[in-house]
């Protein structure tokens, strides 16, 4: 495992995903991502694009050996560069420009650019855990069902603006109420027995989310090296605005909307050939058996601040030996 912490480095290569949300329509994005963090001491090498996309970008900023990589984009992307960057020595330098930002937020990254260059250069490193179902990366959660086929349409209407695309996307979410059947699914917890349930909406998250007051799908630790395994309870139209109500108000716990299971490894079967999964809002078909590992520690990421102590563990710890059916 790479060591844990340390001061950031001054000397970083940079890939900018001018495709994510915050990004889209700013030509000059590359220029203004130099600019701050040469501003704040940093010296950026720039990937430029290339004709394979991405990921062949992110596999030359690797391959150039600099003690960083800063990429900017949304969840997707950087969960994408972890895939690369896990248990090397090279740390992850954060830029949220997505639309979500999950990861940045749990971190503690400023999402204005400006103060995210200067959290990146006046920041140290840390170790956080990865996750990954059958060989995918993920940061922050993978998600089975209605929500992964909303996902897909959000992804349609990306960059889209007007009353058009979001009357779309609110129709599709209509029409998931009936077009989506509960998924007949097996689950078993690292090895203890095998559970079947039905479900229209199951979600994995690197690392259990916090209740309380305004925290909205946010996570407290980030290295307990535990997957979080949440199964919902009636899904709907109905169940979502109950479900963000409870994580606003800090009582969805309480609320049974959801069960919430901990462990090292979750493995989910089913009878269908493939299965979409929705990892850090990128969809991806794969074939079941989908089998979810936890890697701690395995990446070292720019964080803001200096070293901080580990937070104690949450004091209601979750079961872990079996899975509830649920509709």
């Amino acid at each position: 495992m790479s060591p844990p912490a340390g001061p950031s480095p001054r000397r970083v290569a940079v890939v900018i995903n001018s495709a994510s949300g915050t990004a889209l329509g700013r030509d000059t994005i590359e220029a203004e991502v130099t600019r701050h963090l040469a501003e704040a001491g940093v010296e950026a090498v720039l990937v430029p694009e290339h004709a394979d996309g991405l990921l062949a970008r992110l596999d030359q900023a690797v391959a150039m050996g600099a003690q960083a990589v800063v990429v900017g984009g949304g969840d997707g992307s950087i969960a994408a560069a972890a895939a690369r960057l896990m248990g090397g020595e090279a740390a992850l330098g954060i830029l949220p420009l997505g639309t979500m930002n999950l990861l940045a937020k749990d971190l503690g990254i400023p999402l204005e650019l400006e103060a995210a260059a200067a959290a990146l250069a006046h920041g140290t490193i840390r170790a956080i855990d990865v996750a990954d179902v059958n060989g995918h990366v993920f940061l922050c959660s993978s998600v089975l069902g209605s929500p992964s086929w909303l996902g897909r349409h959000r992804e349609r209407g990306r960059g889209k603006v007007g009353w058009r695309p979001r009357l779309l996307f609110a129709l599709a979410a209509l029409r998931s109420e009936w077009r989506h059947r509960p998924m007949r699914l097996s689950v078993r917890l690292g090895e203890g027995r095998t559970v079947r349930l039905w479900t229209r909406a199951l979600a994995v998250a690197n690392n259990r989310y916090a209740e309380g007051f305004g925290l909205m799908m946010a996570r407290p630790r980030l290295d307990a090296g535990e997957l979080a395994l949440y199964v919902a309870r009636r899904y709907g139209a109905w169940w979502w605005v109950k479900m963000m109500a409870g994580m606003f108000l800090g009582t969805w716990r309480g609320s049974r909307l959801v069960q919430e299971r901990t462990a090292q490894e979750v493995t989910i079967g089913s009878a269908r050939r493939a299965i979409r999964v929705m990892n850090d809002g990128e969809a991806v078909l794969l074939p079941p058996p989908l089998v979810y590992r936890i890697h701690p520690g395995a990446l070292r990421v720019i964080v803001p601040g200096p070293p901080a102590e580990t937070p104690p563990a949450e004091t209601d710890p979750v079961p872990s030996s079996s899975v509830p059916p649920v509709a």
